[in-house]
């Protein structure tokens, strides 16, 4: 946020009351890099869409401890997630003005795909080579991934 008018939610005159302090403290960390705070709410968000159709899907009609059902599950999560995070990601994080929606949507896919391996990967180690809970899997994935995410994002999908 460049000017002083994106500042308006810094509380100024109380400064001693401790909420009021906390609040502005906040806000302040938030203003020193917002595309980087934007990114990490709409990650957690797409996280929260990820693990939300993965877990209906595999408590629903799909077997985590079957192999393929559990890849089948991933992929479906990873299809809501993506749609989600290049719409949230597109307006909310780097604020594209790009008119080539198409191409960008693109390249959104595939660095998406890398990191849909990547997680794929994740989970059959952990879950089908290591016998752990799908449920420590999926975590552990997904902070993988929105760090791959991101780098992903700002260096080839949205950079200006």
């Amino acid at each position: 946020m460049k000017n002083n008018d994106d500042r308006n939610l810094i509380i100024k005159g109380h400064e001693k009351n401790p909420f009021v302090k906390f609040w502005n403290w906040g806000w302040g960390i938030y203003y020193k890099n917002p595309e980087v705070w934007n990114y990490l709410i709409v990650g957690l968000l797409t996280t929260i869409v990820s693990l939300v159709i993965y877990f209906i899907a595999t408590r629903t009609f799909l077997d985590p401890k079957v192999d393929l059902e559990l890849q089948i599950a991933n992929i479906i999560s990873w299809i809501f997630a993506v749609i989600f995070a290049y719409v949230t990601n597109r307006i909310f994080v780097f604020k594209s003005k790009n008119k080539n929606i198409i191409s960008e949507f693109i390249k959104f896919i595939m660095s998406r795909i890398l990191s849909l391996l990547m997680d794929m990967g994740t989970m059959f180690i952990i879950v089908s080579i290591l016998s752990f809970s799908d449920v420590i899997g999926k975590v552990i994935s997904q902070i993988i991934v929105i760090i791959a995410n991101y780098v992903l994002s700002k260096l080839i999908v949205f950079k200006k």
